[in-house]
């Protein structure tokens, strides 16, 4: 499989495309005013409500996506996810709120949103009978991309996703993955500020979701277009996103960074890992005295692997994190321990999620901002 590549796709402006012969539903590509930049938050709602007679799908949704990052929707199957998506694409109008998309009501202007948005489902539908360049030119004839500069443009989509190799051959032979890379690149054809994936890796082998997910970091990096993410796998989330907002029952019970959510709804402590040995003349027991006597460490626990001993710090309250660091460092100075590393461990987003849900199931959980 070819991974991905790392070269930027250039970002392309003005494109030729009359409005009067316009085909009803067809994202015919922008021409941008010069000085006419993307809004520093792409993607906005406010008090954002779709009701399903008397579902409740979404629960007023405050949510801001920015420019040059990846927003992560959170939740499990029929949390609200794709109904957020798809009040965001223009395709159901909400009951109540309001969106902004790239500056405009998806409502009032879904063509001209779909124009700058880039959309890949949950399920990628492709001409099996075609290759994966002949259906990338499809979607350029229908963005109304002159034949001449569709080609160069399809080039560098199918260079961006890694499919270069592939371009020619029949999509029914494709994976779940390259099909779901060929779906990224059909998004970047018409050079959105804004991509939206519902659920991108579901049922995708772990090397074509690592190839994805690196994928989504170049385009944040090269384009600084806002990546809007919704999943429900948890450790992909994590790995992947700047920020994450927590959906359940149709309502955003957190958002935030890590640290903020894990400062929200996390246990009051942090943990550290330290990779240190003691001196010939002393066993394990005297590193675990040392850390132990550390003001704000509570426990001590110790793993071997290959002749190498990694500790693990609990510290409460989690505040005091960076000073506890700082102490081992000193402590293993004055000592004589062999202190190799010392770095904070990242709290789960498994548990940050749990407990959230939790809370939120019991009215005590309340939006991050």
């Amino acid at each position: 499989m070819t991974a991905p590549s790392t070269r930027p796709v250039r970002k392309r402006i003005g494109r030729k495309g009359g409005a009067s012969d316009r085909e009803p539903g067809v994202t015919t590509p922008r021409v941008r005013a010069a000085g006419d930049d993307r809004p520093r938050a792409p993607i906005r709602t406010r008090g954002l409500t779709k009701l399903y007679g008397d579902l409740v799908a979404v629960d007023h949704l405050d949510l801001e996506v920015q420019a040059g990052e990846i927003f992560g929707l959170l939740g499990q199957n029929g949390a609200g996810k794709t109904t957020t998506i798809l009040m965001l694409l223009g395709l159901t109008e909400p009951t109540d709120g309001q969106a902004r998309v790239v500056g405009l009501d998806p409502a009032r202007r879904p063509l001209e949103v779909k124009r700058r948005v880039g959309y890949l489902p949950d399920a990628v539908g492709f001409y099996s009978d075609m290759s994966g360049r002949d259906n990338l030119r499809y979607t350029a004839r229908l963005n109304r991309i002159e034949r001449d500069e569709a080609e160069d443009v399809i080039d560098e989509a199918l260079e961006q996703v890694g499919l270069t190799a592939r371009a020619d051959d029949s999509t029914d032979t494709y994976s779940r993955g390259m099909l779901q890379r060929l779906g990224i690149a059909d998004a970047l054809i018409k050079d959105p500020d804004v991509l939206i994936l519902d659920e991108p890796t579901t049922a995708i082998d772990p090397l074509g979701v690592t190839e994805i997910l690196e994928l989504l970091r170049t385009l944040v990096r090269d384009r600084q277009m806002a990546i809007l993410l919704s999943s429900h796998l948890l450790n992909q989330v994590q790995s992947v996103c700047d920020r994450i907002g927590i959906f359940s029952a149709g309502r955003l019970i957190g958002q935030g960074t890590m640290g903020e959510l894990a400062a929200r709804f996390g246990e009051d402590s942090a943990h550290i890992e330290a990779e240190i040995e003691p001196p010939a003349d002393a066993g394990p027991e005297r590193v675990r005295e040392v850390l132990s006597a550390i003001p704000g460490v509570t426990k001590v626990t110790s793993r071997s692997i290959h002749g190498s001993t990694t500790w693990n710090v609990t510290v409460k309250p989690a505040s005091d994190d960076a000073r506890v660091r700082r102490a081992i460092l000193a402590a293993a100075t004055s000592t004589g321990l062999d202190l190799t590393s010392v770095r904070p461990i990242e709290p789960a987003l498994e548990d940050i999620y749990r407990r959230a849900v939790e809370r939120a199931a019991h009215g005590h959980a309340r939006d991050v901002r």
